[in-house]
C-alpha cells in the first residue's frame, strides 16, 4: 500500500543541503538557529546602551550605561554587531569558508561576549564605585550571551 502525498497542512520541513525546503518547493529564508543568532545579537548589542550599574548618592541617582564602562562594554556592542552582520551576509549569499562551521563562530562569539559581561558583573571598574549596584541592563547582557551560545549550538544541529 502505497502512503498518501503530504497535504500542505502536514507537510513537513526537509533540509536540502544549506537550507530547509519547504513542502512547497521553495526554501526558508533563515533557520531556527539563525533566527535566535539575530535577535540575540541584536539584544546583545542595544544592551552596551541600557544601565549596567546603578547607585545614589546625596539626591541623585547614578546609572553608568554598557558603553561607558571601558573597553568590555564596547567590545559586547561589537560582538552583537558581528553577529547581526554575520546572519545578514549569510542572508545575502555571502558564506563562510567551509572549513570553519558557522556554528562554531557563533559559540565562541557567544562565550567571548558571555566572559565579557561576567566580567563586568563581578569587577566594578574602581571610577564607578558609586554606582556599585548592577542595573538591570547587564543582567539582560548575560542573558543575551548565553542565548547566543544556545543559537549556535541549535545551528550546529541543525547542520548535521
Amino acid at each position: 500500500m502505497q502512503s498518501p502525498e503530504p497535504t500542505p497542512a502536514r507537510a513537513r520541513v526537509r533540509r536540502s543541503a544549506d537550507r530547509p525546503v519547504v513542502a512547497g518547493g521553495g526554501e526558508g529564508l533563515w533557520t531556527t538557529g539563525e533566527r535566535l543568532t539575530l535577535v540575540a545579537g541584536l539584544v546583545l548589542a542595544v544592551s552596551a546602551f541600557t544601565g549596567w550599574y546603578v547607585g545614589s548618592g546625596e539626591g541623585l541617582t547614578i546609572s553608568v550605561i554598557g558603553w561607558h564602562t571601558g573597553t568590555l562594554g564596547k567590545l559586547v556592542f561589537f560582538v552583537g554587531a558581528l553577529l547581526v552582520a554575520l546572519v545578514v551576509l549569510r542572508a545575502a549569499g555571502i558564506e563562510l569558508p567551509g572549513a570553519v562551521p558557522e556554528s562554531l563562530i557563533v559559540i565562541v562569539l557567544g562565550s567571548l561576549a558571555t566572559i565579557f559581561v561576567l566580567i563586568r558583573i563581578i569587577d566594578v571598574p574602581e571610577r564607578f564605585v558609586p554606582a556599585d549596584g548592577r542595573a538591570v541592563g547587564i543582567w539582560i547582557s548575560l542573558v543575551a550571551a548565553l542565548a547566543v551560545i544556545a543559537a549556535g549550538l541549535l545551528q550546529a544541529s541543525e547542520e548535521l
